[in-house]
């Protein structure tokens, strides 16, 4: 009865912080599960670049279905598109400064003056249900915003899609034994 000890593996910790650690986990997962997808290197990355455009986009509530609808206009991978639609939501940190960027590239586009400061205090809970404050508020806003998100989500899909084609291509090309 030769039984050797069984020695547990180590647990090794990542050194970054809570958020940064859960953040590297998360696009770890997701990008085994972007290059296990069965299908092209074309509809995965094409997908992908669907889903990070809709991310930059100030649609907030619509983005994951604009993106995945998008992606089945265009017959590329959905699943691609929603993961990478996500990835905005992993550095959520960094949106306002981004969204703010948009803003002033899109009032700068436009040719307008950015708004002054909106104190939202002023307004009551039964204003946000107003046609009223949305008009005036809102979508003077909206319209700047996604005019200079377009400055942005444009250049950031076109990268994404070669990156991710070449990524794909690369890890379902055979691998030569030395």
């Amino acid at each position: 009865m030769d039984e050797s000890p069984q020695v547990p593996e180590p647990v090794y910790e990542s050194r970054l912080p809570g958020p940064l650690a859960r953040s590297k986990r998360w696009l770890a997962a997701h990008h085994m599960t972007l290059m296990t997808i069965a299908d092209t290197p074309h509809s995965i990355a094409f997908g992908s670049a669907i889903g990070i455009f809709f991310g930059f986009t100030p649609l907030y509530p619509l983005k994951t279905l604009l993106s995945i609808a998008a992606a089945w206009v265009c017959r590329c991978n959905k699943i691609a598109a929603a993961i990478a639609v996500t990835l905005h939501d992993v550095g959520i940190w960094a949106m306002p400064a981004i969204y703010i960027a948009e803003y002033q590239l899109g009032c700068w586009s436009l040719h307008r003056t950015a708004a002054h400061r909106v104190r939202f205090r002023q307004f009551g809970l039964h204003d946000y249900l107003n046609w009223h404050v949305f008009s005036r508020v809102v979508w003077p806003t909206f319209w700047p915003a996604f005019i200079g998100s377009l400055f942005l989500a444009v250049p950031s899909a076109i990268i994404i899609y070669f990156l991710m084609r070449m990524l794909v291509s690369r890890a379902r090309a055979p691998q030569k034994i030395v």
